[in-house]
């Protein structure tokens, strides 16, 4: 067995929404997996990763949408490995499903389940970010989303035909800053989990 992280997602309110299935695992397709992400039932799905910055990467998607009921178990996974997500066993399986639904009455509709003491750190960064994110405005996205591609400020600022100091503005309103920092910490927090885990 191998330790991983096993993400159990659950869409919420999917009576009364559309289905956004399809379109999350179309931008979670480039996120190297151990085992893609795929529909495993109804408005749920579920991924195999063993990448800190690849699990940062698709929690960052899951927080920005809102609309997720989120199960988090970093645990064993037993080998070899099948060809799809919602055949493999093992604990972090089992620890993925009990946090989901736990998820649903949870802060921020997140649970993470590891038996390390940085398992809680990192639903309490998840919940954090979670809390930036939620206060974003469109303005604000616009400006993060621009500086995520990797432009300044002042190039920012010439796209959306505004000064620099109003992106400054936007960026700080819209928590950049701390969004970013908080990217950082769960990758390092996935990190010593698969590491003190092994």
């Amino acid at each position: 067995m191998s330790v991983a992280i096993v993400l159990t997602v659950d869409q919420r309110d999917s009576r009364h929404s559309e289905d956004r299935i399809p379109a999350t695992l179309e931008r979670l397709t480039p996120v190297p997996a151990l085992l893609a992400f795929e529909r495993t039932a109804g408005d749920e799905f579920q991924g195999v990763l063993d990448d800190p910055d690849a699990a940062a990467a698709v929690l960052a998607e899951l927080l920005r949408d809102q609309a997720w009921y989120v199960g988090i178990g970093v645990d064993r996974v037993e080998e070899p490995l099948p060809d799809h997500a919602r055949a493999g066993r093992g604990p972090a399986y089992l620890k993925a499903r009990a946090a989901v639904t736990e998820a649903k009455t949870s802060p921020w509709h997140l649970r993470v389940t590891a038996d390390h003491w940085a398992g809680r750190a990192l639903e309490s960064t998840l919940w954090l970010w979670a809390a930036v994110l939620a206060r974003r405005s469109p303005r604000g996205w616009e400006v993060a989303d621009l500086v995520a591609e990797g432009l300044s400020y002042a190039e920012a600022g010439k796209r959306l035909g505004i000064s620099q100091s109003a992106v400054s503005q936007r960026a700080q309103a819209a928590g950049i800053v701390e969004a970013r920092r908080a990217e950082e910490l769960a990758a390092d927090l996935v990190r010593i989990l698969l590491k003190e885990l092994s």
